[in-house]
């Protein structure tokens, strides 16, 4: 159906489009929702929509900057592409580098192949059937889930960089020994996948196109993304009248010292 490095290099030519407006001053404006919008989002939108139409011309697209016509039409679509062509506008504006470019396949709600592109970071994820893989310095290597902290261990927690809730507070406070990393965007889900922390309590707002990309690379990475508190997996264009998350937990695996 589609080769996946060319869908790498997709993201990685929209993140080169992202940069050329990094690299000097851009007009921010604001959405609907009150969210920020710059020229990059709009400039990776048109790569990525351009670039798939041309490589999988069967296969629909929702981006986060699509049209009022493919969010209606999208709950007929069994397999579809979902992007988020700039994930973590507001680090974006802040020029701290933790945004990313976010492609995934979804097929009867789940996320089964995803490509996530940090291009100030030069890092790039990637997950299927096959297993997930991160590219760092040019370098190729696999990645999975660190195993569950034993007793006296310490958790090491993901938050956002810019919306660390009173719940996802009041969730670490519940924990054992905790140690809080803070990042920006969808690599909050990729440090999970690769090892280097052992949960990401999501308690706020997300959207669909968000998480998908990554999510698929946790999942190829052996681990789980499940909505919270049922504990159930995290599935996509399943309600009609909203492309918001739930809130959700990424894990290896199902804890007694959380769930």
């Amino acid at each position: 159906m589609f080769n996946n490095e060319d869908i790498i290099a997709l993201a990685k030519t929209a993140g080169a489009a992202i940069m050329e407006i990094y690299q000097r001053d851009f007009a921010v404006s604001e959405k609907s929702d009150e969210s920020p919008l710059t020229e990059a989002d709009l400039a990776s939108h048109h790569c990525i929509v351009d670039g798939l139409s041309q490589l999988t011309p069967e296969i629909p697209v929702l981006s986060e900057e699509s049209g009022s016509d493919e969010h209606t039409d999208r709950m007929s679509w069994q397999t579809y592409w979902l992007i988020d062509p700039l994930d973590g506008t507001k680090e974006f504006i802040k020029k701290n580098g933790e945004f990313t470019v976010n492609i995934a396949l979804i097929d009867q709600g789940k996320a089964v192949f995803g490509v996530v592109y940090a291009p100030v970071l030069e890092v790039t994820y990637w997950g299927d059937s096959e297993g997930a893989f991160k590219e760092e310095a040019g370098q190729v290597k696999p990645i999975q889930v660190s195993d569950i902290p034993g007793e006296g261990d310490v958790w090491r927690v993901v938050g956002s960089r810019s919306h660390q809730s009173d719940e996802f507070k009041a969730f670490v406070k519940g924990l054992p020994e905790t140690e809080v990393v803070s990042m920006g965007s969808s690599l909050k889900l990729c440090l999970v996948a690769e090892g280097a922390a052992d949960l990401y309590p999501r308690l706020g707002l997300t959207s669909e196109w968000d998480t998908a990309a990554a999510h698929a690379v946790v999942n190829a990475a052996g681990g789980q993304v499940l909505q919270h508190p049922e504990l159930t997996p995290l599935l996509y264009n399943t309600r009609p009248e909203t492309l918001l998350n739930p809130f959700f937990i990424v894990c290896a695996d199902k804890a007694d010292a959380w769930a």
